[in-house]
């Protein structure tokens, strides 16, 4: 990404922000955006991952399903396998239900299920995914905060208008390995403006982690 480029990202993350964050202060507002960026970028390299290890057998989208997920449910007995090997070589795995592709599909089309499966995605990353290296990935964000909404519903909504609008603002932009030394650390002045922090001042999930999993391949 180059610099220009992470200059109007940054812009582009921030008129969202300013737009949807409500009684959200800033600080608040970026952690969701950072989560949601971080789960972009693993999502984007586990199916790159997935298509090189599936080869000819990798499924086209169909009828909105996403590949990955029409590939678990015509091969059920060869997923442990499978996820086994992304193990090996991705190190970590994403199961196709919490993939970004299948979460941005659910809050365009404002899907119920949105949070429920945003929550058991997070877990599964963090207490599953990669060992014991993901675990806290996600802890700066509370899915069932009443700064989202009063009751569940009301958070699935607000959840479903914050993704798509995400998923609409960075989709122009590329996802590739530096990105979570970069992407993570756009939103720089203005939020910590916006915050009371001083300016590169991040929590732990807007800094690239060292113990980021590399791949194989």
């Amino acid at each position: 990404m180059t610099q220009k480029d992470q200059q109007q990202l940054g812009k582009t993350l921030w008129a969202i922000a300013d737009q949807l964050r409500g009684a959200m202060n800033a600080d608040d507002f970026r952690d969701y955006m950072l989560s949601f960026l971080f789960l972009k970028y693993l999502s984007h390299n586990y199916e790159e991952a997935a298509k090189k290890e599936l080869g000819s057998d990798y499924p086209e989208l169909a009828g909105g399903r996403m590949p990955l997920a029409i590939w678990y449910a015509e091969n059920e007995e060869d997923v442990p396998m499978f996820e086994k090997q992304m193990r090996r070589k991705v190190h970590y795995v994403v199961k196709p239900q919490h993939l970004w592709s299948n979460i941005s599909e659910l809050a365009r089309t404002q899907d119920n299920d949105l949070l429920v499966t945003l929550e058991a995605g997070f877990r599964y990353i963090e207490n599953e995914s990669f060992d014991n290296s993901f675990q806290g990935l996600f802890s700066e964000i509370n899915l069932n905060s009443e700064k989202l909404g009063k009751n569940p519903a009301e958070r699935n909504k607000k959840l479903c208008t914050i993704i798509q609008k995400i998923a609409e603002g960075i989709a122009d932009f590329s996802t590739d390995t530096d990105t979570p030394g970069r992407c993570l650390r756009i939103p720089d002045y203005q939020f910590a403006a916006g915050s009371g922090k001083r300016q590169g001042e991040f929590t732990p999930l807007s800094r690239s982690p060292p113990f980021f999993p590399g791949s194989s391949y």
